[in-house]
């Protein structure tokens, strides 16, 4: 496990554009952290990485933004209003954990278990990088995060 301590938002999404530039296709982003911890600025961060030109919003009330017109599309969820994992499938989410693109989930616990993501229950194809961020003053963040998967 990695830990990146963040000083600004412009340094969440400066460590956000880094793993854009290096994702590959399949990638999915477990997000999790409380309301105002970072995690939209670290996909703005990624989707320029990608080279995707438009603004990143929080699909807070959309469940799913798609963003097109980079290297790779990028599916950006936010899982805050479902309650559990059974109504994440049940809203027909499950399509972007194997993304041909990459994926963020904020609000990811909901739906990671065990270290593992699947909408079957068994290992899924794809690769998880599992993100978590702390926010431990005004000023400053503590990023952890590990790979896992394929």
């Amino acid at each position: 496990m990695a830990t990146f301590i963040s000083h600004s938002p412009a340094e969440t999404e400066a460590l956000g554009e880094e793993w854009g530039r290096a994702a590959e296709p399949g990638l999915v982003i477990a997000l999790s952290g409380d309301l105002g911890a970072g995690k939209t600025q670290l996909v703005k961060g990624l989707a320029r990485g990608l080279g995707i030109p438009a603004r990143v919003h929080s699909p807070t009330f959309t469940l799913v933004n798609e963003y097109g017109g980079g290297r790779l599309t990028l599916f950006h969820l936010d899982l805050y209003r479902l309650e559990n994992r059974q109504q994440i499938l049940e809203a027909g989410l499950e399509e972007y954990l194997q993304p041909e693109g990459v994926a963020v989930i904020e609000w990811a616990e909901k739906l990671v278990e065990s270290g593992r993501y699947d909408s079957t229950g068994g290992d899924s194809a794809g690769r998880l990088l599992s993100v978590h961020i702390e926010v431990t003053s005004e000023s400053e963040r503590r990023i952890t995060y590990e790979h896992s998967g394929a």
